[in-house]
């Protein structure tokens, strides 16, 4: 009986210690490496759809800033110049002297002093009408001339408006800018051919009316000579008391 104790005791002791390091065998931390590369292979999946989505914001933003540029108005504008040059030039044309740039006044004025010379007129009728038709002309001339002027000196200012549209254009920020400068050239093409068309009106003007003045002065010579040449009445010598 004495040595069955100590047997138990000591079959007792030995269960204690292999049971105990079980127990501490469960509290360690267990590292799985499949489950470790599947974290990892996830956690980069939602790294790159992050970085896919900042760059997907980054060319909305980039977007949204060209067509900002797109629709930016051109700070120049040569609107102002081009209407004054314009204007400038209808204003000399409006100022045209005698006869100016109006139909009915036109028709008068051939059915008038240009109209051919008849024998009902009178000498002095034919010589007002050869002198206002000389006026006429003159003042075509001067009109002409007066119209050339403003045409020249609005080059200088053209040229100004081109240089500075052109650098506009090439430094345009977008789609918008680029438009509204090569609208601008258009315009100022536009106030150029305005300026040749005045500079053309004008010069006809003077070489029709001086044409008109050839014509009527032709007629007006032939039927002055008509009545040169007509028979009156003969000269009759009268007796004249000179002295008393």
């Amino acid at each position: 009986m004495s040595c069955i104790r100590p047997l138990l005791a000591a079959s007792i002791i030995a269960m204690t210690m292999i049971q105990a390091p079980r127990e501490a065998k469960a509290q360690w931390i267990v590292f799985d490496p499949n489950n470790y590369v599947q974290n990892v292979l996830t956690a980069a999946r939602e790294l790159q759809q992050i970085n896919n989505q900042i760059t997907s914001l980054q060319n909305e933003a980039q977007m949204l800033i060209n067509q900002a540029k797109n629709l930016a108005s051109l700070p120049y504008s040569s609107l102002q110049q081009l209407e004054q040059s314009i204007q400038r030039t209808q204003q000399l044309l409006s100022q045209a002297q005698r006869i100016a740039y109006d139909v009915q006044q036109i028709d008068r004025a051939f059915s008038t002093t240009y109209a051919p010379a008849s024998a009902s007129m009178s000498d002095g009728l034919l010589v007002a009408n050869a002198q206002t038709r000389w006026q006429n002309s003159v003042a075509g001339l001067q009109d002409a001339m007066r119209v050339q002027a403003s045409v020249v000196g609005n080059l200088d200012a053209n040229r100004t408006q081109m240089s500075a549209l052109v650098t506009a254009s090439q430094g345009a920020a977008g789609a918008l800018q680029a438009s509204q400068a090569g609208n601008q050239l258009l315009a100022l093409e536009a106030q150029q051919l305005a300026d040749l068309t005045a500079t053309v009106a004008a010069q006809g003007r003077a070489q029709t009316l001086e044409s008109a003045q050839r014509a009527a002065a032709q007629e007006q010579g032939r039927e002055q000579l008509r009545r040169f040449l007509s028979p009156g009445q003969n000269y009759q010598s009268t007796n004249v008391q000179m002295f008393h």
